[in-house]
């Protein structure tokens, strides 16, 4: 039995420097793996207990994700940064005063009441959601109420500053932040993160999370899966006045890799502020440097010219990547008349078929998938709480099989509170037999659990997909998103000029 265990430690470990000289090699390894491990026996000669689908998953993970053969060396993240308050939603709507109610989304909070059915309405989905806080006064009452409620934690936030944490974890990165960094954050931040001095002031921007464990209840609502509602009264982050300072650091840092966030935060400032502040980011964000890839970070947004805007006119053609989740790709198709925009929301784990169809529509309409286009978008990273794709346009991203599958990890990980993977903390969610698209022409699919990254092609774009082992007991849900984007860009590798 230790002899069979040696071969395959050796096996694993190897797999790094190999790989690089041999790229059909970890599927030649998982077949031996596959075909040796249920023959295995310990010394007393009973056999051994096949392994669970979870531990196959976490087993091949350690197998197949490599490191790139170029790396990033620096890596610019801008330009949403604050303190979280993160808080049981339910426990401070009670502390609130709020009786349990019918839930209504709402663009704009402009009081407790707004709040209380929209909370209630995201919590019903089991999905994420942010949104403005009209009233400052009645904003910071709420804050107060949060930070002094029993069990309260206060972490880095903002996407940027969340993601600019997750990179610079990578010893061998130099990561600059810009955005509005008041003393409090800036005490949080990692020691390799350089923060521009223009960046610093003298307050902190807060933003509340109020989070619900799956299957928690108030009133006749229930979760049907663990996830957080966000609000904030964020002025500096929603004018994103921190962009001018960030591009104009890029010259000096000059960073690999550009990683761009906080649009979604200008959403609640009103029409008349986005529309003219959109288009002045837009001029600001043309000025890097073309060799230079950009990654664009989005978030919950509830306004379709806005979106639209980005999409088709402004901000998609000038980033090279973007990272987004389902609620996020469906608003995309919705407020751009793609693929599947007749639905109102994602019924259970959303359908493959639908979202493969729908990231092949941006790359397609959007991106550069179409040869004539002009556009630099290549690569879009989703993530949903059973598994994540991949999708790329070939011939401009490499390591994409590690990428996606370092992200699922780094997913199943961190909501259980760990640095590694547990398989008795975590649960096989993801659909093991589906469809390439939701339409003839398709492909019947089947993820491997010894090989699980599913690969296949539409026309020109690749689509990668591996499970998501999930979280049993979520300890915290939020930062999942961006810490599954910078996991997923730690080991991309560009193969072409942006």
């Amino acid at each position: 039995m230790w002899k069979s265990a040696v071969v395959v430690a050796l096996l694993a470990l190897g797999m790094g420097y190999l790989y690089q000289n041999d790229p059909e090699l970890p599927t030649q390894v998982l077949n031996y793996l596959r075909e040796s491990l249920p023959q295995m026996q310990p010394s007393g000669g009973s056999e051994v207990r096949p392994p669970t689908l979870e531990e196959a998953i976490s087993r091949a993970w350690q197998i197949l994700i490599t490191a790139p053969a170029r790396r990033w060396g620096k890596v610019a993240v801008g330009v949403n940064a604050c303190v979280d308050v993160v808080v049981s939603g339910v426990g401070l709507l009670q502390a609130l005063a709020l009786e349990p109610g019918s839930g209504n989304d709402h663009e704009v909070l402009h009081g407790k009441e707004d709040l209380k059915e929209a909370f209630i309405h995201y919590m019903e989905k089991g999905a994420a959601a942010e949104r403005f806080f009209s009233d400052k006064e009645v904003f910071q009452r709420i804050a107060r109420a949060a930070a002094e409620y029993p069990g309260a934690q206060v972490y880095v936030g903002g996407n940027a500053a969340l993601i600019g944490q997750k990179l610079a974890s990578n010893p061998q990165l130099v990561v600059l932040l810009c955005g509005p960094v008041g003393p409090k954050l800036h005490e949080m931040l990692d020691e390799q993160i350089v923060v521009p001095p223009e960046s610093l002031q003298e307050t902190d921007e807060y933003h509340l999370i109020l989070e619900y464990k799956s299957g928690e209840q108030w009133g006749t609502s229930r979760a049907p899966q663990a996830n957080r509602f966000i609000l904030s009264h964020d002025v500096s982050n929603g004018k994103m006045s921190a962009l001018e300072t960030f591009i104009a650091s890029l010259e000096e840092f000059n960073p690999d890799l550009v990683v761009l966030s906080g649009l979604h935060m200008m959403e609640g400032m009103g029409r008349d502020l986005w529309e003219n502040r959109l288009t002045e980011a837009v001029d600001v964000i043309s000025e890097v440097n073309n060799e230079v890839p950009i990654h664009l970070e989005l978030a919950s947004m509830t306004d379709k010219d806005y979106m639209n805007r980005i999409l088709q006119e402004q901000v998609m053609p000038i980033v090279s990547s973007v990272g987004l989740n389902e609620q996020e790709l469906l608003f995309l198709t919705q407020s751009g008349g793609g693929p599947h925009s007749d639905l109102a929301s994602w019924d259970g784990i959303p359908d493959v078929g639908r979202v493969s169809d729908i990231l092949l529509w941006v790359l397609e309409q959007h991106g550069r998938a179409d040869p004539e286009s002009e556009s630099d978008l290549t690569r879009i990273h989703f993530h949903t709480l059973a598994y994540h794709i991949l999708a790329t346009v070939d011939g401009h991203w490499g390591n994409q099989v590690s990428a996606v599958a370092a992200g699922a990890r780094v997913a199943s990980s961190q909501a259980c509170g760990l640095q590694t993977v547990d398989v008795t903390k975590v649960v096989l969610k993801a659909p093991l037999n589906f469809y390439s698209s939701f339409t003839e022409p398709r492909e019947s699919l089947t993820v491997d659990v010894m090989n699980p990254v599913t690969v296949w092609r539409r026309g020109n774009v690749s689509f990668h997909l591996t499970p998501v082992l999930v979280c049993k007991q979520p300890l915290r849900t939020v930062g999942l998103g961006d810490a599954i984007s910078a996991e997923g860009l730690l080991f991309s590798e560009v193969t072409s000029e942006h």
